[in-house]
């Protein structure tokens, strides 16, 4: 009887092993992820077109594939009061390449691996937010929350996820 519970219990644990999934790939379905964001624009907040300085609050999203090229046109880059970017033109990343979501007027560029929001409002609160982004099918593709006093220990404004 004794040898029968063993299989038994081994037969469960193997079972339950093999339909576990680590928490990484659960909380992740897609290869483009959030890499870090720039909150806090160095100087006094300033959203002036002209002279301001929002350009340097950016979103840094990269593409984690290690074979896939990924066009960000459709993606959605939203925070937690609803105040959102939508990529509408084309915008492709090689694999581990990445792109700097900045705020404020400014060229595209793939080369440059910058897109701008065309909007000179600051979106990322300095004082925490939470940051989603979604697919064109409007699946979640990832998401994070930071709070400066516990992810920003040097106090820099730029917070790194992965």
């Amino acid at each position: 009887m004794l040898k029968k519970t063993l299989i038994a219990v081994g037969l469960v644990v193997a079972a339950l092993a093999a339909t576990a999934t680590p928490a990484s790939a659960a909380e992740y379905q897609s290869a483009l992820k959030i890499r870090g964001i720039q909150y806090n624009a160095p100087g006094r907040d300033d959203n002036r077109c002209v002279g301001g300085n929002t350009s340097e609050e950016y979103l840094t999203i990269k593409n984690y594939s290690t074979t896939a090229t990924i066009n960000l046109r459709g993606y959605l880059v939203k925070d937690a009061v609803g105040n959102s970017f939508k990529f509408t033109a084309d915008h492709y990343l090689q694999p581990g390449d990445y792109v700097r979501l900045r705020g404020g007027n400014g060229n595209d560029s793939d080369g440059n691996n910058v897109v701008y929001r065309d909007n000179c409002n600051f979106i990322w609160n300095n004082t925490g937010d939470s940051i989603y982004l979604y697919k064109p099918s409007g699946a979640g593709a990832d998401s994070h929350s930071y709070n400066p006093a516990r992810n920003d220990a040097d106090g820099n404004g730029y917070v790194t996820f992965h």
